[in-house]
C-alpha cells in the first residue's frame, strides 16, 4: 500500500495573498452574526470538511465544536449522526444541509427541497443564510487545504 505524504506543498494561499485571508476572516465573522449556535456552526464544518477529506480542517473543526462545548459523543458521531441518538433535531437539520451543500455533483438536485424544508422548519431566514455561507466556506477551505497538503495540527 502506498503511503500518503503530508508534505505541505506551499504556503496556504489565504496568507499568500493578503487580501484573499482578510476577505475569508470577513466572511467567518459574518457567519456569527446569524444567530446560530456556535456549537451547529462547528459540526457544520466538521462534517463538510470529513466529506471532502480535508485532515487540517477535520482536526481544527474537531477542536472548535469542542471549544463550542461540543460533546465527545457527538464528536465521535457526527460522521455516522443519522444513527446515532445524540443530535437534535436543529442539529440533524443543519448536517443534512451541510452535506447535501457539499455533495452538490452527486445528484442533480443536490438540495431537494425536504431537506431545505427541513432546515427552514428550525432556523429563519437569517441563520439560514449564516449556516449555507459556513457550508461554503469550509467548501473553501477544504479545497484549499487539501490541494496544498495543509498539514493537520499545524498552526497557518
Amino acid at each position: 500500500m502506498q503511503q500518503h505524504t503530508t508534505t505541505q506543498r506551499m504556503t496556504n494561499p489565504a496568507y499568500l495573498l493578503p487580501d484573499a485571508g482578510t476577505a475569508i476572516q470577513s466572511l467567518v465573522k459574518a457567519t456569527r452574526q446569524g444567530g446560530v449556535a456556535e456549537s451547529i456552526l462547528e459540526l457544520v464544518h466538521l462534517r463538510a470538511s470529513q466529506i471532502n477529506g480535508c485532515g487540517f480542517c477535520v482536526d481544527y473543526g474537531a477542536k472548535g465544536a469542542r471549544k463550542a462545548g461540543v460533546s465527545d459523543e457527538k464528536l465521535f458521531a457526527v460522521a455516522a449522526w443519522r444513527e446515532t441518538p445524540y443530535f437534535t433535531d436543529e442539529e440533524r437539520a443543519a448536517l443534512a444541509l451541510a452535506e447535501h451543500a457539499t455533495r452538490l455533483a452527486d445528484t442533480s438536485d443536490a438540495v431537494p427541497d425536504p431537506v431545505w424544508d427541513a432546515a427552514a422548519d428550525h432556523f429563519d431566514e437569517k441563520q439560514l443564510a449564516a449556516i449555507v455561507l459556513m457550508v461554503s466556506l469550509t467548501n473553501l477551505f477544504n479545497r484549499l487545504n487539501v490541494t496544498v497538503r495543509q498539514p493537520a495540527g499545524v498552526a497557518i
